[in-house]
């Protein structure tokens, strides 16, 4: 079984047992955190169920295993021609969340 949750403004293709990285969530580690946004979800016997834009009645049930932060990346900008130039450095906060269950009505 697996599922396409939506999370962050991103889509993320998810199985339990499966641990990713998705955009920061205020929860601490060891908490439970409930997706509910489902856009997919497909059965043992490969039978999908489509959303509209989300499958009714279908979550995806995850543990935080803990807070992160991303690698840095740098950010420069520039003109030709006028000595106009800025560096700047980034690190985007991430959560690691293993995926426990998907609980589909199907």
């Amino acid at each position: 079984m697996y599922a396409v949750i939506e999370t962050g403004g991103k889509q993320y293709r998810v199985m339990p047992g499966q641990e990713l990285l998705i955009e920061k969530l205020p929860l601490d580690e060891g908490n439970e955190y409930t997706f509910d946004r489902l856009l997919l979800v497909v059965d043992d016997n490969g039978q999908p169920v489509v959303g509209t834009p989300y499958v009714n009645g279908a979550t995806a049930t995850g543990t935080i295993v803990r807070q992160e932060r991303a690698k840095k990346i740098q950010v420069f900008k520039y003109k030709p021609k006028s000595n106009y130039r800025r560096r700047q450095g980034h690190r985007q906060y991430l959560t690691r969340v293993r995926i426990d269950r998907i609980d589909a009505v199907i």
